[in-house]
Parts: C-alpha cells; structure tokens; sequence
C-alpha cells in the first residue's frame, strides 16, 4: 500500500510538481532537460484528462505523472508520450506504480492506444517500475542526445492497451 490519495494535477500542485521534477533533473537520470519549466509551459504541454498527483497524508505531493500528444498528425492521435516522477523521500512506496496505474485506465477511456516513454538505461527503477505495470522495451537509441556533456542512451518503452482496438 502506497498510503497516497490520486487526483488530477491541477494548479495548486505546480510548486511542488515542479520542484519534484528539478530534483529528478538535479539527480542526472531522468531527462535530458536542464531544468524544469514554468508552470505555464507544463500546463500547455500536458493533457488535462491525463495527469495527477500522489498526495501524501498530510496533502503533500509525493509523485506526479503526465502525458503529452506525440504528435499532431491525425495517424498518432492514440499515441502518447508519459512522465512519471516521484518525491526522493516517497520512493520505494509504490507510488509511481499507483500513478502508472492511474494513467493507464485515462488514457484507455479516452481511446488512447499507446503510451510510451524514454528512459535513460541508468534509471534502473524506473524501466523496473514500467515493465511491472505493462510496458515492454522496444529498443535503444543509443547516443541519441548530449547531457551533461555526455552522449546518452535511451530506452525506449511502450504499453500497448488491449481495451482499444
């Protein structure tokens, strides 16, 4: 039992959703992005029916997952890019898994049939977290960016619903 409660991500959370997501870049594993976004370049990248947060027992927020359109082309409407990161002090809980398990059944009412994600192969938990709630490694693309002045590999992930046909 993770001991969180899921909502939607909405505005209040944008302090904390944001300082989560710097300490997932601060940590060197989780993206390529050097630093997280204003809020208002979250919020318009992310779609509204497909992100929440993990709220702890006292209301704080101790993970967030969000999805964003891979594309605008009419071929991939049913495709979908997530992230999902959770609170240095909330790991180990299940809470990723709990908010993976969130976003599956919004994405499939929704009538999405793919979501997918790129994970550094150094993420170890995270690409263990994702294989246990469905997903299954496509492939690598190896030194497909530079961060930290380093080319990095990519894992890349897919769950492919079997509720949307």
């Amino acid at each position: 039992m993770t001991g969180v409660r899921i909502e939607p991500l909405l505005p209040e959370h944008a302090e904390q959703v944001l300082g989560i997501y710097q300490s997932g870049i601060d940590e060197g594993n989780a993206t390529f992005e050097p630093q997280a976004p204003d809020w208002a370049t979250f919020d318009k990248a992310k779609l509204s029916g497909h992100r929440f947060v993990a709220l702890d027992q006292d209301g704080r927020v101790s993970g967030w997952v969000a999805a964003s359109a891979v594309s605008d082309r009419c071929a991939y409407v049913g495709v979908v890019e997530h992230s999902v990161y959770v609170h240095p002090d909330a790991r180990g809980r299940g809470v990723a898994r709990t908010l993976l398990d969130t976003l599956i059944p919004s994405t499939e009412a929704a009538g999405i049939w793919t979501i997918q994600s790129g994970i550094f192969p150094e993420n170890a938990a995270s690409l263990a977290v994702h294989e246990r709630a469905g997903f299954r490694i496509i492939g690598t693309r190896e030194r497909i960016g530079r961060h930290q002045g380093t080319w990095r590999d990519v894992v890349l992930l897919e769950r492919r619903s079997t509720a949307v046909v």
